[in-house]
């Protein structure tokens, strides 16, 4: 229950910020071009807070966080006063038409690189890209990658960490080939891997782009931190201090996540524990509790587990001066821009199923589990997110920015505004391809529950 409270909490705060970014973009640049400002709206419906400045602009925050508005003064739908005719939005030049909406994805651009300037100021706790365990009969395999070595380059692109490396092979889907670089521990000469993925299959939604390959990143050994005291009778021969090497056959590699299936999916089953004691290792069988968690019934085991500590020289702080910083947040924020737009190319061809998009519930959990992790992590999270909305207001559906600009970039054409009757048309065709997307977003996040 707390994480479910913690998660709202901290998508709330979340998106708040977002929206009220990409709303301030539109309010900025309206004010600037002389447009009145009647509403800034954070969220929709029941207002709970609301306060009017020196222009007349109503500032409000409402009940319903999923969104926010920019209202102008337009000749269009309100009655408006000869003398103010050249405060409203219709009667400026389709030139100040088009930075105004482009404003509110743009603030958003802006705002993750800010968000990513403060990221590398204070310092990102990272790993290197060291490989632990490659998959017998794997695409790595074959391209002869070796445990123990160091990702340098994936697709051209430099690899500093393990999440520069999956961001490279996200962008890398529907290829059919691509080279990976790498060096063993202790050298300094480079070895060319050329994978061949034109039979890769890839599920965003239950494995990451590296484990796809398999490639399992190195990992400390599991021993057993402390044994819930309940369980003490069916853990008889388990013991503190116990290095975790194998389940039932299966090699764990420092997997707690392996480790904690496994266990669930065997309740009052014998399950066969290889361990490492005194420097020996020994097989032991335990039993799993049975007990009933979210509705289903799993095994429990009751262990608490904790990793050896990580090598510190696979250890670094990516971190980088105030002007440095700048360059680095603003070359992080491009990458994630080209890689979202190659998604979205990709869901259009086949490439990219529509069961990875995301909707509100993974934003929330990705919202608290960054959180839980620091400020740091935070604004990593904030930064993509905000990255994402700017992307998705830009697409040319007539309800988002993207659709209005499209509209203005054909007035420029052609010299004169779309017909009110075929922007009506546009918008009621936009609203109901936007209800689908976020419908197979919702059904997408309640699949994954």
């Amino acid at each position: 229950m707390f994480d479910f409270f913690w998660n709202l909490a901290s998508f709330i705060v979340a998106l708040g910020i977002l929206i009220t970014v990409h709303e301030y973009g539109h309010y900025w640049v309206a004010r600037r071009n002389g447009v009145q400002v009647e509403r800034f709206s954070i969220g929709f419906g029941k207002v709970l807070w609301r306060k009017v400045n020196k222009e007349g602009t109503e500032f409000v925050i409402a009940l319903i966080p999923l969104g926010g508005y920019v209202k102008m003064l337009d000749g269009r739908v309100d009655d408006v006063e000869p003398e103010d005719m050249d405060k409203t939005f219709n009667n400026k030049t389709v030139y100040q038409r088009i930075a105004i909406i482009a404003a509110g994805p743009f603030a958003n651009f802006a705002f993750a690189i800010l968000a990513f300037y403060l990221m590398f100021l204070i310092g990102v706790p990272s790993v290197k890209p060291i490989v632990g365990e490659i998959a017998p009969k794997s695409i790595a395999q074959q391209a002869n990658i070796k445990s123990n070595s160091e990702i340098i380059e994936v697709a051209g692109q430099k690899t500093l960490d393990w999440q520069d490396v999956n961001l490279a092979l996200v962008s890398q889907i529907g290829e059919i080939g691509f080279t990976i670089k790498t060096k063993e521990q202790g050298s300094s000469s480079l070895k060319t891997h050329t994978l061949n993925t034109s039979q890769w299959t890839f599920s965003p939604d239950k494995e990451s782009a590296i484990g796809s390959l398999g490639i399992a990143p190195f990992r400390t050994q599991i021993y057993v931190d402390s044994i819930d005291k309940e369980s003490d009778a069916k853990l008889s021969t388990l013991q503190v201090k116990d290095k975790l090497i194998a389940i039932n056959g299966s090699p764990i590699n420092g997997d707690w996540a392996k480790f904690s299936k496994i266990i669930s999916e065997h309740p009052e089953q014998n399950v066969v524990l290889t361990i490492e004691r005194n420097g020996k290792n020994q097989q032991l069988t335990v039993i799993p509790a049975k007990i009933e968690r979210a509705g289903k019934i799993v095994g429990f085991l009751g262990v608490m587990g904790k990793f050896d500590p990580y090598p510190s020289e696979y250890q670094f702080d990516m971190r980088y001066g105030v002007v440095d910083s700048l360059g680095q947040s603003i070359e992080r924020s491009w990458k994630l821009v080209v890689l979202s737009f190659d998604m979205i190319g990709k869901l259009l061809t086949g490439d990219v199923s529509v069961k990875n998009l995301s909707g509100p519930i993974s934003i929330a959990q990705g919202a608290g589990s960054s959180a839980q992790y620091g400020l740091v992590y935070f604004l990593g999270f904030l930064a993509l997110i905000s990255i994402n909305l700017g992307i998705i207001n830009l697409l040319p559906l007539p309800v988002l920015d993207g659709g209005h600009l499209f509209y203005y970039f054909v007035e420029v054409i052609t010299g004169k505004p779309v017909p009110e009757k075929i922007q009506e048309i546009g918008f009621k065709f936009g609203t109901l391809a936007l209800l689908g997307l976020m419908s197979i977003a919702l059904f997408n996040d309640f699949s994954r529950l």
